[in-house]
């Protein structure tokens, strides 16, 4: 019955535009299942924001909801504007700042009108109309919302028809307002090889800004994704909490301003930083999209909440398969020959890996790329290491049964390379200055058409003449100094126009492509947001792979992330048994990037089996439910699983982190997201060559209820450092 209510519902907030209105006011709600965005529009047209927060049964009530001022008419300049402009009646943080044709800085946005419409199964997008009464300058809002996954995406185009261009100095992607007793932020921060590191802190009154001003590389310090918590701290499963994502890979600035009433407002988009946008007459410019989900029972509903959204909606083929393979990065550095890499063709088939990726150091000729100071753009084929081709590599991995993948970074060139003698308009970097490289590199002009079809070509010719290659690792290791292009009449356009170029070239190939497999790196995690994420099938977090930093690097990801995205390799970094290693990649898409022939007997034997085994629960992991169960950052170990839709299996993974005084699981641990009316038997996996496993010398069969309110030990000590257990309905 609450399922045809909240369909005969949806229905009919759809056929009427107007839904409900207090005398004199206009509302609109933007709805998700739990979820309610409320827009309400006054006499004057103003449209405030009066709430964000959980759904009301009653849509009449949206009326009921309190002004926003709280003390009264000397504090309008305090509005919770739904889009706040600069320049006129604000006194905090805009969302849009603009200068008129006529050199005018103010701007008014006032409500013209609204409409809702479907937008696929359990979608509906709301566009909001604004336009300043004295200018013909326009804004439109829009809020999709995803009603099954209770996640909102919301962005805004912006044009105007005065007669010369009129610049754009702040054009944020959204503007909410959340009021509350307290504020508690969780934001992550890092460098290389640290990547995701949270923090915890209260916000009080005045501004707190993440951003960045690294052009590409964006996530590096500091990645567009928080959690804010509202009147207590974060917990796992209770209290309210939005998780929140820009989907931009570049430049980005996330404002949380708590203003002297005590309200929350929090504007998220591009980076204003040296990007004044000169928008013509007539143009439109469309801002990034704002993603963010609510939830009432804490961090691990809103981060199932987009695991979901993420998979069905944006990841391309995020409810598919993915491929396990064997990276020969590690194996070789750039010292490989056809004869080397043939023979780890090899191993990869007798480890059981479904593909080969050949990492960097293949291409260039006249600068051959024996090192990282050199090649980049010269992207041919090396005829000393490789005299007979990609192809032949290609034919030569199948001849074995297994696929053939290829590293690429095509937005980077070597100032000791052909393309850069050739082309040196085609790299930004400033014509009076000294260059300053990042990993001895700079960063092709992707504002510049002709670079745009020059990245394309690269991709798109090596996929036409291989057409039966199956991945492409793409990589940006480069931050962009010397920001400058020799080619783009707008300098403050730079850092706009670089993503919107890279995304154009991703666009072309994802729509030739549609299913080919490629994992988005950047100097590890460098540039996961889910801008770039609508282009690739996953992400590389991290270029540490040391099993126990990955624990942490992995658990922090999975706040916004699927697992099904991220790429976990079982490498030679820490000093972890193999076990240990391959329990962690596990979490997400394993693969390995290790010297298969230096495996002893029972460490192949046990990766092999791992691979099997692997196979059997893959679906479990990367479409299940994720329950994080014991925080590493306050026990002795991680633990969290992953639950089936249909709730007949789990997959449960548990890890020592600190093994000082006997730590381990001592006492049962609560599992989360079963029926607690359905049976379940437990089994230990993952049981290395030669060792016993005490659980699963047991045949004892758990009620859901039991193993959710007393728990299990999986026994993690430091003899048994990871535990993964499957848990199956026992009919």
């Amino acid at each position: 019955m609450a399922r045809l209510l909240f369909t005969v519902f949806t229905l009919l907030s759809l056929s009427i535009a107007t839904a409900w209105s207090a005398p004199g006011d206009t509302h609109i709600a933007i709805e998700t299942r739990q979820t309610a965005l409320v827009i309400r529009v006054d006499k004057d047209q103003n449209p405030t924001i009066v709430h964000l927060g959980q759904r009301l049964s009653r849509p009449d009530e949206y009326a009921k909801l309190p002004a926003n001022s709280k003390r009264g008419e000397d504090y309008t300049g305090l509005y919770n504007s739904a889009y706040t402009p600069a320049g006129s009646r604000n006194l905090l943080e805009p969302a849009i700042q603009v200068t008129h044709a006529d050199g005018n800085p103010s701007l008014d946005l006032r409500y013209v009108r609204h409409e809702r419409k479907s937008a696929g199964d359990g979608v509906v997008l709301t566009t909001v109309y604004l336009k300043d009464p004295q200018y013909p300058f326009e804004v439109t809002l829009f809020y999709k919302a995803y009603e099954n996954e209770d996640v909102i995406e919301q962005w805004s185009t912006i044009r105007h028809t005065e007669k010369k261009n009129v610049t754009l100095h702040k054009y944020a992607s959204a503007n909410l307002y959340i009021p509350a007793t307290n504020y508690y932020l969780t934001h992550f921060h890092g460098d290389w090889a640290k990547e995701m590191n949270p923090t915890e802190e209260p916000l009080t009154e005045g501004i707190k800004i993440l951003d960045t001003k690294l052009g590409t590389r964006a996530d590096l310090f500091q990645p567009p994704s928080f959690l804010i918590a509202l009147n207590q701290p974060a917990e796992e499963d209770k209290g309210e909490v939005m998780a929140g994502t820009l989907a931009w890979s570049g430049n980005y600035q996330i404002a949380f301003e708590v203003d002297p009433l005590h309200n929350l407002r929090l504007t998220a988009g591009i980076n204003p930083y040296a990007s004044a946008y000169n928008l013509t007459p007539g143009k439109e410019f469309t801002t990034p999209a704002f993603l963010f989900t609510y939830s009432t029972t804490g961090k691990g509903t809103a981060s199932r909440n987009l695991h979901r959204w993420a998979r069905k909606f944006r990841i391309p083929q995020g409810q598919g398969n993915r491929l396990t393979l064997l990276n020969n990065w590690e194996a070789t550095y750039f010292d490989f020959n056809e004869e080397k890499l043939t023979a780890l063709f090899k191993d990869g088939k007798k480890l059981g890996v479904d593909l080969f990726l050949l990492d960097d150091g293949w291409f260039g000729n006249k600068y051959p790329r024996n090192d990282d100071h050199a090649a980049l753009g010269d992207w041919q084929e090396n005829v000393k290491k490789l005299p007979h081709g990609l192809g032949h590599l290609v034919k030569q991995a199948e001849s074995v049964g297994i696929k053939f993948g290829i590293w690429l970074e095509p937005e980077m060139v070597s100032p000791k390379s052909e393309l850069y003698e050739k082309h040196p308009d085609w790299v930004l970097k400033l014509p009076n200055r000294q260059e300053y490289y990042f990993r001895n590199q700079l960063v092709l002009d992707l504002t510049n058409p002709k670079v745009q079809e020059f990245v394309y070509s690269i991709v798109d010719d090596i996929v036409t003449k291989n057409p039966t290659i199956n991945y492409i690792k793409w990589d940006c290791n480069a931050v962009i100094y010397n920001a400058f292009s020799a080619t783009n009449p707008n300098p403050s356009h730079l850092y706009v126009e670089y993503v919107q170029g890279l995304y154009k070239v991703m666009e072309r190939l994802r729509t030739k492509y549609p299913t080919l497999p490629m994992m988005l790196c950047s100097g590890g995690g460098g540039r996961v947001d889910y801008g770039a994420l609508r282009y690739f099938t996953e992400f590389w977090p991290s270029d540490n792979t040391d099993g126990l930093e990955r624990v942490f690097i992995q658990w922090n990801y999975s706040y916004f992330f699927p697992s099904i995205a991220t790429c976990n390799h079982v490498t030679d970094w820490g000093k972890q048994p193999i076990k240990f290693r391959t329990d962690v990649a596990m979490m997400g898409k394993i693969g390995y990037d290790i010297v298969v022939s230096k495996l002893d007997e029972k460490e192949l034997e046990f990766s092999q089996q791992a691979l099997k085994t692997y196979d059997q629960i893959k679906n479990v992991v990367w479409q299940g439910d994720q329950f994080r169960l014991v925080s590493p950052y306050t026990s002795d170990i991680a633990s969290l699983m992953y639950v089936s839709d249909a709730k007949d299996k789990a997959v449960w993974f548990s890890y020592l982190t600190q093994n000082r005084y006997k730590a381990g699981s001592i006492a049962p641990i609560r599992l989360k997201g079963l029926d607690p009316s359905k049976n379940y038997s437990i089994r230990e996996l993952n049981v290395y060559p030669g060792t016993k496993s005490p659980i699963n010398d047991s045949a004892t069969v758990y009620s859901g209820n039991y193993l959710m309110t007393i728990g299990f030990n999986p026994n993690v000590d430091a003899r048994r450092a990871s535990v993964v257990l499957e848990l199956i309905e026992s009919k």
